[in-house]
């Protein structure tokens, strides 16, 4: 965590792992597939070896983004082969506006995490995730956008309820695969 002494701030930007491709299921019922759920825990994995465990974790309301944090949380745990210490329980808020949002949307989900979180993982969907990281850092983001399980960090310059665009730089990325 940190505080008014201790500027750093870490944004994790995560598009949901691999949904099962259903025409029958409404979209936000789509569940993840068994490459999904690996993917997912290698995420946490991932983000338990690079330190960069959440604080808050922003969370869309869908099958997918749910389960996807679900994996992540497990990955986070040492559960998978490459995991690491799970630290303190994150605050989770599980966001309807994170379905189907623009980058204005999701960033003002950004904007109103508690002052003294350090670090946020935020779970959505494309295209909003991937246009989010491209507002916050045009020069460095993917022209390709996010790929299913990828995760970008930022770090914001100024306080949350402050992000604005080109105010957080791209410092790492990763595509977890299982």
């Amino acid at each position: 965590m940190t505080d008014g002494r201790n500027p750093e701030r870490t944004l994790v930007l995560l598009r949901h792992a691999k949904a099962e491709q259903s025409p029958e299921a409404p979209d936000p019922d789509r569940p993840l597939t068994a490459r999904g759920h690996a993917d997912a825990a290698a995420a946490g994995a991932w983000l338990a070896r690079h330190g960069l465990l959440p604080d808050v974790v922003l969370c869309s309301t869908a099958r997918r983004t749910r389960q996807t944090w679900h994996g992540v949380a497990m990955g986070m745990t040492g559960s998978p082969p490459e995991g690491g210490p799970a630290g303190s329980l994150p605050v989770v808020r599980y966001e309807t506006g994170a379905y189907e949002a623009n980058p204005d949307q999701l960033l003002e989900l950004v904007r109103a995490v508690e002052p003294t979180a350090g670090t946020v993982l935020l779970i959505s969907h494309n295209p909003g995730i991937s246009l989010l990281s491209a507002l916050l850092d045009p020069e460095r983001a993917d022209p390709d956008g996010l790929r299913t399980t990828d995760l970008v960090v930022h770090r914001p310059t100024t306080r949350w309820a402050e992000v604005a665009p080109v105010g957080a730089p791209v410092t790492a990325r990763h595509t977890a695969r299982g």
